[in-house]
Parts: C-alpha cells; sequence; structure tokens
C-alpha cells in the first residue's frame, strides 16, 4: 500500500513560514510514521539563482525601510492577491510548480506562504484535482492568504478566523489549530540538565533572539541588558548573522563570563528550557515556541504589519510586553531575580498555555482531514 504523501510548499522571505512547514512535516511522522512529508521553498527550488536573489532584496528592505514594509502590507491588507500579480507569479512558477506536482504526486499540498498559495489555487482552477490546505503563519489574516480555491485553513488564532471569515471564507474551511512547532518543542527537559549541557550557570537567565535573520544590537534596551550581566546569565542569538555575531564577540560590552553570543542553532527548544524570560521580535513562529514553553517575553521592534499583529496577540493574552524602554527591562528582569514571584508567573502562563495552545493539534487535524 502506498504511503499517504503531503508536499509542504514555503518561501524564504523570513525563516518562519519555512520552520511552519518543516514543523507540521516533523510531526505528521511523528503522529503518523507511514506519512511521507516533502517541505520546498518554491522559488529558491524551481530558480535556485534568482530565488535567493529577491529573498535578500526582500531582507534588505526589511532592515533599512521598515515602514515601507509596513506600508506595502496595509495597502493590499484586505484584498487577495490581485490578477495581475496571479498572472506573473503563473508565468515564473505554473509549467514548473505544475511539473513537480505530478512527478511527487501528493495526496495534499499544505502552503505557508501566500505565493505559492497563489501559484497552487491559480493550478487548481485549471484543473488540478489535490486537496490546498493553507497554514497561516502569523497572528493575522492577510488578504493575500486568500483565495476560493484552498479547502481548508488552519490558523494560529479564533480572531485569524474572524479575519478569514469577514474577508469571505466560509467558517466551516477554517480551524483553529495553533501555529505547529517542532516535535523537539513537544517535550519538556529538566532545566538543571540543559544548563549542564550547554555549560550555563543556575542563575536567572535571560534568552534575547533576534530570528533566523540576526538581531540589531545596537538598539539602546538590549544594550542596557548586559548592565545585569553581574547577576543575571545573557544568551544572545543571532542566528544566521555571522557578521553580527562577529561584532558582537569583539566588542567589550558582550565580552563577560556570565554572557553567551551564539550563531545559528538546531537547539533553541533546549535553550528555551534554560531560560526564565524571552527578548525576541515578534515573529509567529519564535512567538508560538515562547509560548509551547510559557516562558514570559519582551517584544522588540516588530516589523509593521504581521509582527505588530502578533505582538498584540501575546500582549493581550498575558504572554509578554512591548520592550519600550530600560524601565522595562528593569521590571522584568527584578520580577526573575524573585524567585516565588517568577514561580507564580509561569505557573500562570502554564494554565494559559494548556487553555490556548496543543502544538500536537494541527499535525492532528491535518492527519483528520485526509482520512
Amino acid at each position: 500500500m502506498r504511503k499517504k504523501r503531503v508536499l509542504l510548499l514555503s518561501e524564504g522571505f523570513g525563516s518562519g513560514h519555512t520552520q511552519a512547514a518543516n514543523a507540521l512535516a516533523v510531526g505528521l511522522k511523528q503522529i503518523c510514521p507511514s506519512i511521507s512529508a516533502r517541505v520546498i521553498e518554491l522559488g529558491k527550488f524551481l530558480n535556485p539563482v534568482i530565488g535567493p536573489l529577491i529573498v535578500s532584496a526582500y531582507r534588505r528592505t526589511v532592515s533599512s525601510q521598515p515602514k515601507m514594509v509596513g506600508m506595502m502590507y496595509r495597502s493590499n491588507y484586505k484584498k487577495p492577491t490581485n490578477r495581475l500579480a496571479q498572472l506573473a507569479l503563473h508565468r515564473m512558477f505554473y509549467t514548473q510548480t505544475s511539473q513537480v506536482i505530478a512527478q511527487l504526486k501528493p495526496d495534499l499540498i499544505v502552503c505557508t506562504h501566500p505565493v505559492p498559495n497563489t501559484v497552487v489555487a491559480r493550478l487548481k482552477r485549471l484543473g488540478l484535482d489535490i486537496p490546498l490546505y493553507t497554514l497561516i503563519t502569523d497572528y493575522d489574516a492577510h488578504g493575500s492568504w486568500v483565495n476560493q480555491e484552498v479547502n481548508h485553513y488552519l490558523v494560529s488564532s479564533p480572531d485569524v478566523k474572524r479575519r478569514l471569515v469577514e474577508k469571505g471564507v466560509m467558517p466551516e474551511r477554517v480551524e483553529v489549530t495553533g501555529i505547529p512547532v517542532h516535535p523537539n518543542f513537544w517535550i519538556t527537559y529538566s532545566k538543571d540538565v540543559i544548563r549542564e549541557e550547554y555549560d550555563l550557570k543556575d542563575m536567572p537567565t535571560v534568552l534575547i533572539m533576534g530570528g533566523g535573520w540576526g538581531i540589531l544590537y545596537e538598539d539602546n534596551a538590549l544594550s542596557y541588558m548586559t548592565k545585569w550581566r553581574e547577576t543575571t546569565q545573557l544568551i544572545f542569538c543571532v542566528g544566521s548573522n555571522e557578521k553580527m555575531k562577529e561584532k558582537m564577540l569583539g566588542d567589550p560590552m558582550f565580552q563577560h563570563q556570565n554572557i553567551r553570543i551564539l550563531g545559528f542553532t538546531r537547539d533553541v527548544h533546549k535553550l528555551m528550557e534554560a531560560a526564565d524570560l524571552l527578548v525576541t521580535k515578534p515573529g509567529g513562529m519564535t512567538c508560538t515556541e515562547g509560548m509551547s514553553k510559557a516562558l514570559p517575553m519582551l517584544f522588540y521592534e516588530p516589523i509593521p504589519g504581521q509582527e505588530e499583529e502578533n505582538c498584540e496577540y501575546f500582549i493581550q493574552n498575558g504572554f509578554g510586553e512591548m520592550l519600550n524602554s530600560n524601565d522595562t527591562v528593569n521590571r522584568w528582569f527584578q520580577l526573575i531575580h524573585d524567585k516565588a514571584a517568577a514561580t507564580a508567573f509561569r505557573e500562570g502562563l502554564l494554565q494559559k498555555r494548556a487553555l490556548q495552545y496543543d502544538p500536537k493539534k494541527c499535525p492532528e487535524a491535518v492527519l483528520q482531514l485526509m482520512q
């Protein structure tokens, strides 16, 4: 009997879309080993030269002109991808995507980014007879995600479902599953064991992350945190930003026995387990991972648009606060130094997480829909 095949299509505009696709793929296989799941970043796969150049240009734009990115996001917020853009994507991807699908013969296609979602939706209009599920990887519902050909939407929260319904999607086609995290995040580890594994000290610990593209450590509040280094362990994760890592390693401000500077790592699930507080840019994936570990979070420099919406969701639900000043740093650092108060706060977050998020729900929903 042939294995059921799931094709997950993403894009590299930010690391979260592909992380979600990989998390779902591994989660599906964890629950149902007979499933075959393949993740492809469509642009990079079909255009290995041009695709990365487009992503690199987007990355530079996000870093240098975030307000413009936000303006573009808001200008088309209520609208599906327009016909001209659909035609352009059709010309760039149609034939090759059709060939990939014909070769892999999936029983189901899951898209975690609007671009492949639009491409596959057009293929379905032209006769492709394979179910299309759309996994929205933020706590917002931009119009570019919406296509009539989508059979089912998997979304992060009831509010995202409401926003999709307002955009004309039938309620029965939207399921609140939460954003999937890698099965590594399903496991609870001993904080003492993790700290011993990474040679970390038994002291209040703050994990500072900037997503896959790395942080801008010149931010005053992030630099101010180093003033706590005598009593607080600081772990800076700069992702794939090797230049930033080298710059920080050479800066006396970060040269201290209680400060660790890490580049790309696959052990974020363990580092979060060792931490008492997470400071992060509010990408949908990182915030969901933090919630899965019931970590209090401070958010800095959200990209206008979806990251602002992510911030709003987690602040409203009591998982964190915007990092607006040094006073915010002091207040939260003082909290994690008060053992009784910190324990009570984490227990409250564990209860909220239990009510709002089950990390297995998304892969389980996909398997249920495939039956």
